[in-house]
């Protein structure tokens, strides 16, 4: 019999589609120094070449184009971060009903433990007053 060592999270992971995997990517990138430096240099050079560039600029000053490139990833960016929050929300679920069953599965164990020893200290008690009684009979 070949037992698994998978704890809830892993099983948890599996169960996740591609769309949920690519959406956890997408956020964890969206939310990272990473990406926030390189859409920064990004936006710097797009400037840049668009403010210095004498000959060709293919969106001047207010840089409208640059605008609806920002919009547009915004409008994509903010469902995919939400799917993924959503899914932090059923994971942080699915951790607090593990940790409520092992909280349960501990406390019938420490009740269990608990009858356990006090069944052992009766057992003392009885033997040490039936060794009372003889000393006392002799």
């Amino acid at each position: 019999m070949k037992t698994s060592n998978k704890n809830w999270h892993d099983v948890h992971v599996e169960n996740y589609s591609f769309g949920e995997k690519l959406a956890d990517s997408v956020a964890s990138g969206m939310g990272s120094w990473r990406f926030i430096i390189a859409q920064t240099i990004f936006v710097g050079c797009w400037m840049a070449l668009n403010v210095i560039g004498y000959i060709k600029h293919w969106d001047a000053y207010p840089f409208i184009l640059l605008n609806l490139l920002f919009s547009t990833q915004a409008a994509y960016a903010a469902p995919i971060i939400m799917m993924s929050q959503n899914r932090q929300g059923e994971r942080d679920r699915v951790q607090a009903e593990a940790d409520y069953q092992t909280n349960k599965d501990a406390k019938l164990e420490i009740e269990n433990l608990q009858r356990r020893l006090d069944a052992i200290e009766q057992e003392k008690l009885d033997t040490i007053i039936k060794m009372l009684q003889e000393i006392q009979q002799k």
